[in-house]
């Protein structure tokens, strides 16, 4: 145990680091639609190398089944009260990789997509906020800290603190991580009296109303010991009504339990050292491999340039949120660069419309991969020169931390986590490890792409120095796990 943990405990009369549960809708590798899976199945295996003993609680998802059901062993089953429905919930566990996951099993609820959208979405997570509460004594695990993420579980604290007050768990502490406010689960307030017997009561702009109904994320954001999210910049933004989507107002009043820790990426994943999925690994004393990397990539999505000209890469959601819009406002400017651009990924058709259009205009140098292929995406981070993301708002973002990590320079739009992880190039120091822009603005993102292929051509010793600077940063997990670790000792 570290020192400083140590004396910490000390002050508060405790010997020991505090048992953690993370409670959430999906985790990596079992189940994973985004980034809370990384988070959620990276973290427990960092605070394990501080001496914390954290485990997860998700739900048994079909692709959970379809993988992994020959290495689950069943602990007990129980019936769940739903309102006036009496559901079977069977407990699971499974051991991968060192870390313990509880699986919260119903067939119904959990056995089709991990998001079935809509009022089906706000049932499947009543059910597991109620199954996860009822299963805990019977664990044979007892956590200090119930860690919630995202508003599918954010009524834990709720009901924990107004229904649970005289169980043997009534008084654990509960964290709250917002991993993107954006998404809060809203519905009505028979909703919440039906599923889960809330007391009228709390039906107020006090405690869970919100735009005239009721908001899981509302009543986490109450009631949570605790708050954090995926950054600093994005713990202050959200304090504000251009990105606080209407909680602004009870993040301000809670902004000294308001947390803002950067999310870490697998580094044993993303190593382009050790990275089987790409052409040639290197690391940043060698990085000959990275050009093989590249010419691997262009033959392979069947790109046709000369060897300067630079390979500009999007690998992303196609959305309103992570700048789509401006992309399509100068995207045929920005190819007037004598640029190669490459997209992976999917979203609003109107925006994967385009790209396939914009695909046609520029054949040979423009390729746009309509999908998510895991694999393919390790090959463009090592093969690409640089990482474009305009995101309108980002709370963390791992993709320019895995694109740093293999020597592909970020070109981001500074907010929330983006503006953490990314120091702008200064042409007169040297220092820097990607470039980036300050305001949402299509010609600003131009001339922040032209700055940089200028220094990728003009430069080339600049540009290795910033390859080599950005492959030193330091992305891994046990930089926040230690500020994880931290902050649950504080809550004790």
């Amino acid at each position: 145990m570290k020192r400083e943990f140590q004396q910490a405990l000390a002050a508060k009369g405790r010997d020991r680091l505090p048992n953690v549960l993370l409670v959430s809708a999906e985790c990596a590798p079992i189940s994973k639609t985004g980034g809370l899976a990384d988070v959620v199945g990276t973290l427990p295996k960092s605070l394990a190398a501080l001496g914390i003993d954290a485990r997860v609680i998700t739900p048994y998802h079909r692709c959970v089944k379809d993988r992994y059901h020959d290495q689950v062993e069943h602990m007990f089953s129980f019936s769940v009260d739903l309102g006036w429905r009496s559901q079977y919930c069977g407990i699971e566990r499974l051991v991968l990789d060192g870390v313990t996951i509880y699986l919260v099993d119903n067939e119904y609820y959990f056995g089709d997509r991990i998001y079935r959208g809509g009022m089906a979405e706000g049932e499947q997570y009543a059910f597991f906020t109620r199954a996860v509460l009822d299963a805990i004594p019977n664990l044979g695990f007892f956590p200090d800290i119930l860690h919630c993420n995202d508003w599918h579980t954010a009524m834990i604290p709720v009901l924990l603190r107004t229904q649970y007050g005289l169980y043997v768990h009534g008084k654990m502490k509960t964290l709250l991580t917002i991993h993107n406010i954006a998404y809060q689960g809203k519905f009505g307030f028979d909703f919440f009296a039906d599923m889960l017997r809330v007391d009228e009561r709390y039906y107020t702009s006090e405690f869970l109303e919100l735009n005239g109904c009721a908001a899981f994320l509302k009543g986490g954001c109450v009631f949570a010991d605790r708050l954090s999210t995926v950054s600093p910049s994005y713990a202050a933004e959200i304090c504000t009504p251009y990105y606080g989507e209407g909680l602004e107002g009870i993040l301000n009043a809670r902004r000294a339990q308001l947390s803002g820790i950067i999310n870490g990426i697998d580094t044993k994943v993303f190593n382009p050292f050790s990275d089987p999925l790409i052409a040639k690994t290197y690391d940043r004393g060698h990085l000959k491999g990275k050009q093989a990397c590249k010419e691997a990539l262009m033959l392979e999505m069947g790109l046709h340039a000369g060897p300067r000209t630079p390979l500009i890469a999007m690998v992303t959601r196609m959305t309103g949120q992570k700048g789509f819009d401006l992309v399509e406002r100068v995207l045929d400017e920005m190819m007037g660069l004598d640029i190669c651009f490459l997209l992976l990924g999917s979203g609003e058709w109107q925006y994967e419309q385009f790209m396939r259009e914009a695909e046609e205009r520029h054949r040979g140098r423009l390729c746009a991969y309509i999908g998510y292929n895991e694999e393919l995406s390790h090959r463009v981070y090592a093969g690409a020169d640089m990482l474009l993301m305009p995101s309108r708002f980002e709370p963390c973002g791992l993709s320019q931390m895995i694109a740093m990590r293999y020597g592909t320079l970020p070109i981001v739009r500074e907010t929330g986590g983006l503006r953490d992880t990314v120091k702008p190039y200064n042409m007169y120091t040297g220092e820097g490890n990607g470039f980036s822009f300050a305001n949402y603005n299509a010609h600003e993102m131009k001339a922040t792409v032209e700055m940089a292929v200028n220094v990728y051509r003009g430069q080339p010793d600049a540009w290795l120095a910033l390859q080599k600077q950005a492959m030193s940063e330091d992305f891994s997990f046990a930089r926040s796990a230690g500020d994880y670790a931290r902050l649950y000792i504080e809550m004790l």
